[in-house]
């Protein structure tokens, strides 16, 4: 299918938005109420504010678009179709549970596979970044861009979810990474896309993921002027289990570092 046109976009980012705020309201009501947790198949947590916020996102964007395909977190997919949102409503539920504010709900839609909008809620972080395709990034309202690093030299990375890296050849690349990076840090989940999006560091590493942690987040740091591939500068898609995204002349540069 063609991508939608502008006009088309704007309206369901707008939407996308709306769901947003809708599970922020659901998740401020459990925050710190020490909700029960229970232990799923792949042995991640979920509680019932996940549960909740998904179906709160469901209806928003059910009432808009009745005839698009669902694929959320805890209910997975719901009807078929080009036009797919992806939903994960409580991105990093082990904070949540804990009582710190490192999670985030993220809402992003596929248009005949590829990505074309995205919204990432930080809500008790009190961040809310959104981006559609050829629109630009925006955070908590202000445009934003990433910046203009090009050397590993004056870089500062953050790395993230490291497990399958440190079972693998990868690990010793990215040990010389570090040797030759400015900084390093492990801010991990939405908030090292954000401070990548808005230029407050310049690339992101990171393994053990899924499409539905990070497809907004894509949207976002590209139409901020970033490249987000996988590890082996793939494009992203539902199969997608690795980020690397940075600035575009650093991903040059750690892609080479990264690459077979």
């Amino acid at each position: 299918m063609s991508i939608p046109d502008d006009a088309w976009l704007d309206a369901a980012l707008a939407v996308a938005r709306d769901a947003a705020a809708a599970a922020a309201d659901v998740i401020a009501r459990h925050y710190r109420r020490g909700v029960a947790v229970e232990t799923k198949a792949d042995a991640s947590p979920v509680t019932i504010a996940d549960r909740e916020a998904e179906l709160a996102i469901k209806e928003v964007i059910r009432a808009r678009y009745p005839d698009h395909a669902i694929h959320g977190e805890e209910y997975g997919r719901d009807g078929s179709g080009e036009l797919l949102w992806l939903i994960d409503p409580i991105d990093g539920t082990k904070s949540f549970v804990r009582g710190y504010p490192f999670f985030s709900t993220q809402i992003a839609l596929m248009a005949g596979g590829e990505l074309v909008l995205g919204v990432s809620s930080a809500s008790q972080f009190c961040e809310v970044a959104w981006a559609r395709r050829g629109g630009g990034a925006f955070l908590n309202g202000e445009p934003i861009g990433v910046s203009m690093t090009a050397s590993i030299e004056r870089a500062t990375l953050s790395v993230g979810n490291l497990r399958t890296l440190a079972s693998g050849p990868r690990w010793l690349r990215l040990a010389d990474l570090v040797r030759h990076a400015d900084r390093v840090r492990g801010y991990g989940d939405f908030c090292h896309y954000h401070l990548l999006a808005r230029g407050a560091i310049d690339g992101v590493i990171e393994s053990d993921v899924n499409i539905l942690d990070i497809a907004a987040l894509a949207v976002i740091v590209r139409e901020a002027g970033g490249v987000f591939t996988d590890l082996d500068g793939g494009e992203v898609g539902l199969s997608t289990t690795s980020v690397l995204a940075a600035t575009p002349a650093l991903h040059g540069v750690l892609a080479t570092a990264f690459g077979d």
